[in-house]
């Protein structure tokens, strides 16, 4: 039985030979490859400054010593995410403060945003950002969270992982909010394997974040080795090891070529997964927003439990012995033993993001996957929903 995996990376001729050119010049590390791909990046999303990085976990924690998180600070995010959106706060000792979803779009609930920064005011704490998660590439409802960021003077800092490329009313993300982080991971919609962009459009924030990306050392540390560098160079902060290689660079440069080719096939498998399963009650399929262009870097189906016999993990369990990979976005944050334990969270604490979880399951979806396998995760998904039908 043919297995179709969760994700594929898809990885062409120009994506080798880009770095293999790069291999070739002798120059392995960060160099003209990544001012290359950062330039290409600044003009595909339109924005002024790109700070290319090694993850998007980097490109957050960078954009939180930007705006100058401290210690004891609060950053609000949502609890349906991937660890690194909370963690990079806790390298701050400060605290993530969790926002509960919305019901369809599974994004931060922005008509809860301003009642739990008052509250955090009245207990006379410091909000120093948001960070907006744009959950599987489904921008957030941004106007709402940069007019409540404004008037309260709190910076926002997008994470970006699942979203490229992606619109809000028209405007890109990444020209919006004050600082905006990418991920370039093995099974995002451009990958570099392992990689990630900060992008904004202030340029002190830009110069800060491209010198603590490598130890703290002065601009275009990495042209000391190069002909018209120099040797000297001063350490002004002491800053991270968070340079992206040219070598990743190089992929990344030729998947962006790719970029709008890779989301229209990702929209075509969307739509043929909304169409083929929009009528089963046992499922429940995505909400797509107006005025919005969706990057579907996943394909989240909801299980209408009330419909079936069986729960969310045996539904996981009865695709993988049909031979179809899946997953779950995300273990809500709150219910990890780490965030559990030190703010003696309860499940119910973020009740939608909680019942959401149980119900969740993410379909294969990436350009490599042919129509025929399409058709297999459409009769797989709706052979186990009747099969086990109330």
């Amino acid at each position: 039985m043919k297995i179709i995996p969760f994700h594929k990376p898809y990885i062409a001729e120009d994506d080798v030979s880009e770095v293999v050119e790069s291999l070739k010049s002798g120059w392995l590390t960060t160099g003209l490859k990544c001012v290359e791909f950062e330039k290409s990046f600044a003009e595909y999303i339109g924005c002024k400054h790109v700070v290319a990085v090694n993850s998007c976990t980097a490109a957050l924690h960078l954009a939180l010593e930007a705006v100058g998180l401290k210690e004891g600070d609060v950053v609000i995010t949502t609890p349906m995410t991937f660890a690194a959106t909370a963690e990079v706060v806790r390298y701050f000792q400060a605290k993530p403060v969790f926002v509960d979803i919305e019901h369809d779009t599974m994004n931060i609930d922005v008509t809860q945003l301003q009642h739990v920064i008052d509250e955090l005011k009245a207990n006379n704490e410091i909000v120093k950002a948001i960070i907006p998660v744009h959950f599987a590439g489904q921008p957030c409802e941004m106007d709402s969270i940069m007019e409540i960021a404004r008037r309260n003077d709190i910076k926002v800092v997008e994470d970006a992982a699942h979203i490229l490329p992606g619109k809000y009313k028209d405007r890109s993300i990444g020209t919006i909010g004050d600082i905006t982080c990418f991920s370039f991971y093995a099974t995002k919609n451009i990958t570099t394997g392992e990689g990630g962009m900060a992008v904004t459009n202030d340029d002190q924030w830009a110069e800060r974040m491209r010198v603590m990306s490598l130890h703290g050392i002065s601009k275009d540390a990495w042209k000391r080795y190069t002909a018209e560098g120099n040797w000297y160079y001063e350490i002004i902060a002491p800053g991270y090891k968070y340079n992206l290689t040219d070598i990743a660079a190089a992929l990344g440069i030729a998947q962006l070529r790719k970029a709008d080719f890779f989301q229209l096939r990702r929209s075509q498998i969307a739509d043929r997964y909304s169409e083929a399963l929009k009528a089963l009650p046992q499922i429940s399929i995505p909400t797509v927003l107006n005025d919005v262009q969706h990057s579907w870097h996943l394909y989240v189906i909801k299980l209408n439990l009330e419909h079936l016999d069986i729960d969310r993990n045996r539904f996981i369990e009865e695709l993988k012995n049909m031979g179809i990979g899946v997953s779950v976005h995300f273990i809500p944050l709150h219910i990890h033993p780490y965030y559990r334990e030190l703010y003696s969270y309860e499940p119910t604490d973020f009740p939608v993001a909680f019942e959401t979880y149980q119900r969740i399951i993410s379909l294969p979806i990436y350009p490599k996957m042919t129509d025929a396998d399409v058709e297999r995760v459409v009769k797989a998904v709706t052979d186990v929903a009747m099969k086990y039908r109330k």
